[in-house]
């Protein structure tokens, strides 16, 4: 994507969805620009809370623990092994990795550079990083 001459876009990190979410609308109600909320991962999977959820019986090992595996039926089996294996999944690794409250949620917004002072403070007023 290229950017229009006036415009500016955003990248914002987020630690929890509710907090991207709640940016988001309210850039959308201010008709700061267009934006898009997305969950990503260091492994680039499709993050599926609700298949996973250990509620409604996960279907995967790292499922209940990093919500990673939304695809299970067509995953390679070294996949599932490997996110099974995060140190995340066990709770043991380096301090604060791959912890719950991490910023996983990423805000994208394109807008222009007239309103780009206002995306920014709606942003940092939900805790987003950019």
């Amino acid at each position: 994507m290229q950017l229009e001459p006036g415009e500016k876009s955003f990248l914002a990190y987020f630690p929890t969805s509710k907090a991207a979410e709640q940016a988001a609308e309210e850039l959308k109600k201010a008709k700061l620009g267009t934006v898009q909320v997305d969950r990503i991962s260091r492994y680039g999977v499709n993050l599926d809370a609700h298949y996973n959820n250990p509620i409604n019986r996960a279907v995967t090992i790292s499922g209940p623990t990093i919500y990673s595996d939304s695809n299970a039926e067509n995953r390679n089996e070294s996949e599932r092994v490997l996110l099974a294996a995060d140190p995340s999944a066990s709770g043991i690794g380096d301090k604060d990795y791959g912890v719950a409250g991490g910023r996983a949620f990423l805000l994208t917004l394109v807008t222009s550079e007239e309103k780009a002072d206002q995306a920014e403070n709606v942003i940092t007023a939900h805790g987003g990083q950019i």
